[in-house]
């Protein structure tokens, strides 16, 4: 679906039965199939959502980062790629794309991210992992942790499910 309520870019890469609502900026980014991007989502150049992810609402994925399958995503989650940005070089010139790394972020398969956390860049989020409301997560964390906190840290460790979805 594509409206005057969004911006879809002709080099967005969307599979099979993707849901999109209003007020959503999507580049050059890949969706697989049985997506659903809430409103007010941006998902930038290069980010690839794996099947039937589901992204709420007031959500920003940056350059850089990967979802696999099954993955949450709830409301407000911000993702970051820059670990040092800067919006001018040292000599006063605005910062281009030769200025900085950009740092890759992978959410695995079936992992939940909280309302309102916040990603720094460079991290792994484990299979089944769930990232609690609020959390800022600053590195990796293991397969089926639970994690809260700022700084995230681990609070326990879940069982692996059974009923996940079919692997792709």
């Amino acid at each position: 679906m594509n409206s005057a309520l969004q911006l879809i870019a002709p080099n967005v890469v969307m599979g099979a039965r993707v849901k999109i609502y209003a007020f959503t900026n999507l580049y050059g980014c890949t969706l697989g199939d049985d997506v659903k991007v809430g409103t007010f989502v941006e998902i930038q150049k290069g980010a690839r959502i794996g099947d039937r992810c589901k992204i709420s609402s007031h959500t920003f994925i940056c350059e850089g980062v990967t979802l696999e399958s099954d993955v949450f995503i709830g409301h407000g989650v911000m993702f970051t790629n820059d670990r040092f940005p800067r919006a001018s070089t040292a000599d006063g010139k605005p910062q281009t794309d030769a200025d900085w790394v950009c740092l890759p972020t992978l959410v695995k398969r079936g992992a939940s991210i909280g309302s309102n956390a916040t990603l720094l860049c460079g991290i792994t989020i484990g299979a089944g992992a769930m990232v609690g409301a609020g959390s800022v997560v600053t590195a990796d964390v293991p397969d089926g942790a639970v994690v809260v906190g700022n700084p995230a840290r681990i609070i326990r460790q879940l069982e692996p499910r059974s009923h996940a979805g079919p692997v792709s």
